[in-house]
């Protein structure tokens, strides 16, 4: 168990991302909240799972976090010194990415041995020796045969192309690394192994994660803490144990009852959630949840949730907050 009294390697302080989106020909922009005011701490070697549905801002938080894109406000910081936009190289070296689809993460046209070196060769890290050493020591890290050097990504597996992915993302030895759904292309057999090499990796090279999914059965099995997401806010966070144990926010509790069993007499689970998402551009007043939870309080309708914090998380709810009765 880490030592929460110690800084965290990776922290957002109060993060939004806002985008002018045009929604006709004459029309004006109007502003999209992507991200609204998100707030974590991740520590060395802990393993946080993001997650929530398509939309929510994910993928958004894992682009601010690479650098791709810059925060409208709010702060990042590793080891808590801020990450600001002149220190982007010092960014990319110390957090590494691992894509979703490893069919059109990799050049088709590169041979596995200059995919896996080229972030050495963009930051002109070592000479042409130093670095075919490092890619040969990451193919063995990973669980590939040196043949495949020379090799195309065309000629591997799906479960070969993200072990490729993965060797890219450590050969500068980062210290973080985004994982944005990187089992989700792949086949359910090939799936668990991924994920154990990636918890082994961990352990074996002391890495922290953010791991973006929306599948809660793989965030279950590797992740130490959760984040669930929600319209661009973080709604609740918790150890994963107790997060899985006992959700507190009316979403998550819609999220975990969701996932399928195995038990064959079970029907398949329904949300209670309704198909339709929430115009972001438009979000609901008060509770930006409140439209589709089946808990809802005339409060929710009219006032944002109040930021509700205990001893291991926080969850943003109004019905923690109400009295009971």
């Amino acid at each position: 168990m880490n030592d929460k009294a110690t800084p965290p390697v990776l922290e957002l302080a109060n993060v939004t991302k806002t985008y002018q989106v045009k929604q006709g020909l004459f029309s004006a922009p109007r502003p999209l909240h992507a991200l609204g005011g998100v707030s974590l701490r991740i520590h060395k070697k802990d393993v946080l799972g993001l997650v929530g549905e398509s939309g929510c801002g994910k993928s958004t938080l894992a682009k601010v976090l690479l650098g791709l894109e810059a925060p409208t406000s709010g702060k990042v910081l590793v080891d808590g010194k801020e990450i600001t936009r002149k220190e982007r190289k010092l960014q990319a070296r110390r957090i590494q990415p691992i894509f979703q689809d490893p069919y059109s993460s990799l050049n088709p046209r590169k041979s596995i041995e200059d995919i896996i070196a080229l972030p050495l060769v963009a930051h002109r890290i070592g000479d042409a020796a130093s670095r075919a050493g490092s890619v040969r020591r990451m193919l063995d890290l990973v669980g590939l045969p040196q043949r495949v050097l020379k090799g195309y990504p065309n000629q591997l597996s799906g479960g070969q192309r993200q072990r490729v992915a993965i060797a890219r993302a450590l050969v500068m030895n980062p210290e973080i690394v985004i994982c944005d759904e990187p089992t989700s292309a792949l086949d359910v057999s090939v799936q668990s192994q991924i994920l154990n090499l990636l918890g082994d990796l961990r352990e074996e090279l002391g890495l922290t994660y953010l791991f973006i999914s929306h599948n809660l059965a793989v965030v279950e099995h590797l992740a130490t803490r959760v984040a669930v997401m929600y319209l661009g806010r973080v709604v609740e966070e918790a150890p994963a144990a107790e997060l899985f144990a006992g959700p507190r926010h009316p979403y998550t509790q819609a999220l975990l009852e969701s996932v399928l069993t195995p038990d064959p007499n079970l029907s398949v689970p329904d949300t209670h959630l309704g198909a339709s998402y929430p115009n972001p551009i438009a979000p609901p007043a008060g509770c930006h949840f409140h439209p589709r939870c089946a808990q809802v309080r005339d409060i929710c309708k009219t006032t944002p949730p109040p930021h509700v914090t205990g001893p291991n998380g926080h969850v943003d709810c109004h019905l923690h907050t109400l009295p009971t009765t």
